[in-house]
């Protein structure tokens, strides 16, 4: 095993492309377990959070709470299979704690829990709420002292609530530049495609226009992933926020780009099909 600088785990795009896959076969069987829950943005979310967990999160899961951890900030707290999964992957949480997802009491709730998961720095369930968390987080750091840097995933049906754009002014405003932001730009939200609900029209340039650092990319391309975390490693005047396309439901053929399975789970036959394509 090779490490860099940091102590951090060298990991192919082979390995971290085996990861996600690993990750998403656990997605579909944990939402097809509970007969609930939210299959097409976790499996949209996957591959940005084994790049960002396996080559650059600075958390370790031996201590979980230790104050100098990075933040992670899973605002669509929603698309919570996803990150059970990369916990699990991590070794925050067991594989028997992933069967407990959506019961009552038990580790994996249908919303990311702070209280309940080891690993999860963020009670989400309302949307827009986690940018305005992880800008308090950052500032927390600085007054600290602290190098530790705060991460936030957004999704893009997300980005129509006011509360998201008045913690953009924000950051800006108070120079921040130790927060980083992941939008899924899938296009899909609860009841349709965006386009059909309200438009966003440009989100890069929404974003330029409350001066943050922005790039865009394939959410879904691993070189592409960690091309775009070496680059937010390199703004260090302001926020910085990637804009990453991806496909809701990708891996699954009935679920991509499908506005059903945003939050339905799959029958037994759709389970069989999802796992014969998720090799």
């Amino acid at each position: 095993m090779s490490v860099d600088s940091d102590g951090r785990q060298i990991h192919s795009i082979e390995e971290l492309e085996a990861t996600a896959m690993l990750c998403r076969r656990g997605i579909v069987t944990m939402v097809h377990r509970a007969n609930a829950g939210h299959p097409g943005g976790s499996l949209s979310a996957i591959d940005m959070l084994v790049a960002l967990y396996k080559t650059r999160l600075n958390v370790d899961p031996s201590n979980p709470k230790d104050p100098e951890r990075d933040r992670f900030i899973m605002s669509k707290g929603h698309a919570s299979p996803a990150v059970y999964t990369i916990l699990n992957e991590m070794g925050f949480i067991s594989s028997a704690d992933l069967e407990t997802y959506r019961v009552l009491g038990g580790v994996c709730q249908g919303h990311v829990d702070m209280k309940w998961t080891p690993g999860v720095d963020f009670s989400a369930g309302s949307l827009g709420m986690g940018l305005s968390f992880g800008l308090g987080t950052a500032l927390a750091a600085r007054m600290d002292g602290s190098s530790r840097t705060s991460y936030v995933m957004l999704g893009d049906g997300e980005l129509q609530e006011g509360q998201i754009w008045e913690a953009a002014m924000a950051a800006v405003h108070h120079e921040v530049n130790n927060l980083n932001v992941f939008v899924d730009r899938n296009r899909i939200q609860n009841d349709d495609f965006m386009d059909k609900q309200l438009r966003l029209f440009d989100v890069a340039a929404k974003w330029e226009g409350f001066g943050w650092a922005v790039r865009e990319c394939d959410g879904h391309n691993m070189s592409e992933l960690l091309s775009a975390l070496e680059w937010m490693d390199s703004i260090t005047d302001r926020p910085a926020v990637l804009i990453a396309h991806t496909i809701k439901g990708k891996g699954v053929s009935f679920m991509e780009d499908n506005p059903a399975f945003h939050g339905a789970a799959p029958n037994d036959e759709q389970l069989a099909q999802a796992m014969e394509e998720l090799q």
